[in-house]
C-alpha cells in the first residue's frame, strides 16, 4: 500500500523523522479489537499489539491507538505481525465522553479530514441532534459536512433543508437517497485520494448503506429501521477504516443514540454563532437572556428571528459543557494530588536507604 494513498502527509512525516532514523516504520490503524489492531502499511495489512511500555504508560483509553491513528511500529513481515511503539501526534480527533458516570474521554476517530454528519429525513429527523453533533465536529478539528439521507422517505425535503440551513451556518449540506443511489455526486469533492472521511450519526440513519454505495460492494451489513419510531439497530459494531476505489478512505462508526459531549466552549460558540453574536450585544456581562432589560437575545426571540427550541438547546448544551468542565477540573486536581503522593512516597523510601 502507498502511504500517500492512506493519508500520509508532511504533518506526520515531520513527527516520524526521529523514529525513521532509528529504523522504525509506520502503519495506520484500520481496525481495533480489544487492544489488538489491524494496520495498513507498505507491507500490506498487519496484525499488531502495543508494547508493554506503551500499555504501562497509558493511564486512560485515549492513550491507546484509535482507528485512524498513525503509529510507529516494528514489523515482522514474514509473519504479517507488528508491534506498536508510539502514536504519532493526531491532526484531528473526534471524541465523546464514555458512557456512565465516569468522566473520561473516548476517542471515536482520529486524523479525519471531513466529518459527514448523517441524519435521516424520515420520522427520526431531529435538528437538535444535528446541533449536538456539530459541537463535537467543530471540536475535532475536521471539516463538517451535513448529509441528509432518506430523501425518498421525506414528504417535504425543502422544509427540512431550510431548518438545517438555519442551524448550520456556512456548512455544506448534501441531500441523499442512499438506497436509490441518488445525490452521491455531491460527496465527490470530499472523497479525494488520500483524504479521510468519517461517517457519524445515530443508528438507522443509513451510514452503512452510504458506505456500501461508495465502495460498490456490500461490505457493511444493512438492517432496516423499526417502523414504529424510525429508529435503527446498531448495524456497524466497530469502527473500521476502509480504502475506497477512488483512493480516499472512509470510516464507518457505530450509531450513537445520545452522544455524550466531550468538547470545549469554543465549539459551542462555533455551532451557535448566531446566538453568540446576539449575546455579545447584551448590556450586562453575565446576561442570562431571560428577563434582563434590553437583552438582544430576548428581543430576537420575541420578534421570531431566533428559534425558541434552538435557544433552549443552546442553554442545555451550555450547562452540559460547564458541568463537564467542572468534572474535568476535579479529575485533574485528583490526578495531580495522586502524582505528588507517589513522588513524596518515593522520596521517603529513598531517604530511608
Amino acid at each position: 500500500m502507498n502511504l500517500d494513498s492512506l493519508g500520509w502527509s508532511n504533518f506526520f512525516a515531520n513527527s516520524f523523522e526521529p523514529y525513521r532514523q532509528e529504523g522504525f516504520i509506520v502503519g495506520r490503524v484500520a481496525i481495533e479489537h480489544r487492544k489488538t489492531y489491524i494496520l495498513y502499511s507498505e507491507y500490506g495489512e498487519l496484525s499488531a499489539e502495543v508494547t508493554g511500555k506503551l500499555r504501562y504508560q497509558a493511564s486512560q483509553t485515549k492513550d491507546f491507538p484509535a482507528v485512524g491513528d498513525w503509529v510507529v511500529i516494528r514489523a515482522r513481515d514474514s509473519e504479517k505481525q507488528a508491534t506498536i511503539h508510539e502514536i504519532l501526534p493526531r491532526k484531528s480527533k473526534f471524541s465523546r465522553k464514555i458512557a456512565g458516570a465516569k468522566t473520561e474521554e473516548q476517542i471515536v476517530a482520529t486524523n479525519v479530514d471531513t466529518v459527514l454528519l448523517v441524519s435521516g429525513l424520515d420520522g427520526d429527523f431531529n435538528p437538535r441532534r444535528i446541533e449536538r453533533y456539530l459541537i463535537l465536529a467543530w471540536d475535532s478539528g475536521a471539516n463538517p459536512v451535513i448529509v441528509l439521507n432518506k430523501a425518498d422517505l421525506c414528504e417535504n425535503v425543502e422544509r427540512c433543508l431550510t431548518q438545517v440551513e438555519a442551524i448550520a451556518l456556512g456548512i455544506p449540506i448534501v441531500v441523499l437517497s442512499a438506497t436509490n443511489h441518488q445525490g452521491f455526486n455531491a460527496l465527490k469533492p470530499h472523497l479525494q485520494p488520500g483524504q479521510t472521511v468519517a461517517l457519524l450519526g445515530s443508528s438507522g440513519v443509513g451510514k452503512s448503506t452510504i458506505t456500501n454505495q461508495l465502495i460498490g460492494t456490500a461490505v457493511q451489513t444493512v438492517q432496516s429501521v423499526r417502523h414504529s419510531d424510525d429508529r435503527g439497530k446498531h448495524t456497524t459494531t466497530h469502527r473500521e477504516l476502509i480504502v475506497l476505489p477512488t483512493g480516499g478512505l472512509i470510516m464507518d462508526t457505530p450509531g450513537m443514540r445520545e452522544i455524550q459531549i466531550w468538547a470545549g466552549d469554543e465549539s459551542l460558540q462555533e455551532t451557535f454563532a448566531d446566538i453568540e453574536t446576539l449575546a455579545q450585544q447584551c448590556h450586562f456581562r453575565n446576561c442570562q437572556h431571560n428577563c434582563e432589560p434590553g437583552c438582544p437575545v430576548q428581543q430576537a426571540l420575541d420578534e421570531g428571528r431566533l428559534d425558541y427550541q434552538r435557544f433552549l438547546n443552546y442553554q442545555k448544551l451550555q450547562k452540559e459543557l460547564n458541568y463537564l468542565a467542572r468534572k474535568q477540573d476535579e479529575r485533574l486536581n485528583l490526578a495531580e494530588k495522586e502524582k505528588w503522593k507517589k513522588i513524596h512516597k518515593a522520596m521517603r523510601n529513598h531517604n530511608k536507604r
